[in-house]
């Protein structure tokens, strides 16, 4: 049988790992740092629909599977400086095509591009990292994705430059932030308000720069913006367009909680939703907040993050989301959210004899700022949202999964999702969700 590409991207990374050092980053040898592979199966119940528009829930329901296989590299040089490589490919599809809500129900789909970009393997990060020490207090750094084994100070300054994800760095939470391991819905793995800069599959080309210390840290990232909403292009330069980000992280323990606060600004040819709305009352027909693309439109927001370990070594905690941006101009990246407030918790399995295993339960709360209300309201259609009508309400959403790890390197969760006034629609819902999750990673 001839070997399909995940099966010789895993076998050459197992290569490249028997042959690495594992306890320091020797220089100039590119070493294995993981891979992984992702399955998620999930079903859409039938939902109540009176009417529908291109980007509704589909009202008969629908059951879809997706993949993502991945590979990360890296390779330590002089001059406190490394090198990062992620290599990655997504196949499938989301249930309703990833549409018809603010808090879409599989996360791993922001990685699957547009109809005609393309489901062979793509380069995910390509960055350069710096770190200069300023203090001799330094902390073992593990071999994971996008860390090579070291030591690093735990007082210093960083900078990435080059292809990343801005959620990387900015609004990270312990309980609430990996989608291939803990919830799946967008809502519960960053904060849906923040529009962030990014292609279609959640990637940008940009700067980031971190004073860490050990009881705070300041961080700002400044990232190319699509060309257009949710599209793959990017803009060629930041003088006319760009996403910038400021966050400022509270953790005075080391084991202890922990508080994020975020602020962003974009510049992008996004659409106003107001002139939007005056031209199609104008001209009789429905709103396009596509076609008003003036370049130089801003946006601007804000996120609060908080985690707050409770017990079993922080394995158990609560944590904490709430998000806001202005509104006026059309959502460009991440999914159409202008306010958000979220929350839950994570137990861990220790209480029941198996400490690898989790449950995760957490809720979400949805709005609209009242120009992209009226937008909708009138016919239009974001990148994700468009019932053809809105009889507006808040998008209500909870998630349930049980983390089952029966060996090391692979976990199996079951999901379950209620959303309620999907796409923010009283007419239409609630709409459930059940799927079952898969993970292996090395």
């Amino acid at each position: 049988m001839r070997p399909t590409f995940p099966t010789l991207l895993l076998a050459g990374a197992l290569a490249l790992a028997s042959s690495a050092r594992a306890d320091e980053a020797p220089l100039f040898i590119p070493q294995w740092l993981g891979a992984q592979y992702t399955f998620v199966d999930q079903h859409q119940g039938r939902v109540h629909s009176p009417y529908a528009g291109s980007l509704s829930l589909h009202a008969q329901g629908d059951t879809e599977r997706s993949h993502t296989f991945g590979a990360y590299f890296g390779m330590a040089l002089p001059a406190h400086l490394a090198f990062y490589f992620d290599v990655e490919m997504f196949r499938g599809e989301g249930v309703s095509g990833a549409t018809g809500l603010g808090g879409l129900t599989n996360g791993d789909v922001i990685r699957a591009g547009v109809a005609g970009l393309g489901r062979g393997a793509y380069v995910a990060r390509r960055y350069l990292q710096w770190s200069l020490p300023l203090g001799e207090a330094r902390e073992t750094v593990e071999r994971s994705q996008d860390h090579l084994p070291s030591t690093q100070a735990t007082q210093r300054i960083e900078a990435k430059l080059g292809k990343m994800a801005v959620n990387d760095d900015f609004d990270r939470n312990r309980y609430a932030n990996g989608t291939r391991t803990q919830f799946m819905n967008w809502d519960l793995f960053n904060a849906t308000s923040w529009d962030f800069a990014a292609d279609t599959r959640g990637y940008t080309e940009g700067l980031m720069l971190a004073w860490v210390n050990p009881a705070w840290t300041l961080r700002y990232g400044v990232y190319r913006m699509p060309y257009e909403a949710n599209g793959q292009r990017l803009e060629s330069s930041l003088r006319h367009a760009r996403g910038e980000q400021w966050q400022l992280s509270l953790h005075p323990h080391p084991d202890g909680w922990v508080l994020r606060l975020l602020a962003f600004h974009n510049i992008a040819r996004m659409g106003s939703y107001r002139d939007a709305i005056a031209q199609a009352l104008a001209s009789g027909q429905a709103p396009n907040v596509h076609a008003d693309d003036y370049p130089g439109r801003h946006k601007f927001g804000w996120a609060i993050n908080g985690e707050l370990p409770l017990a079993d070594g922080g394995d158990t905690g609560l944590f904490a989301r709430a998000g806001w941006n202005d509104g006026h101009t059309e959502s460009f990246v991440f999914s159409e959210v202008d306010r958000t407030l979220s929350g839950g918790f994570q137990l861990s399995g220790a209480h029941w004899g198996r400490s690898a295993d989790h449950i995760g339960m957490g809720f979400a709360l949805n709005a609209l700022s009242r120009p992209h209300r009226e937008y909708l309201e009138l016919g239009g259609s974001g990148f994700v949202l468009g019932d053809g009508a809105l009889d507006y309400a808040h998008e209500e959403i909870a998630e349930v999964y049980y983390s089952y790890a029966p060996f090391p390197h692979l976990t199996l969760s079951p999901d379950l999702q209620w959303v309620r006034h999907p796409g923010y629609n009283r007419d239409r819902g609630p709409a459930a969700f059940a799927g079952v999750r898969a993970h292996v990673e090395f």
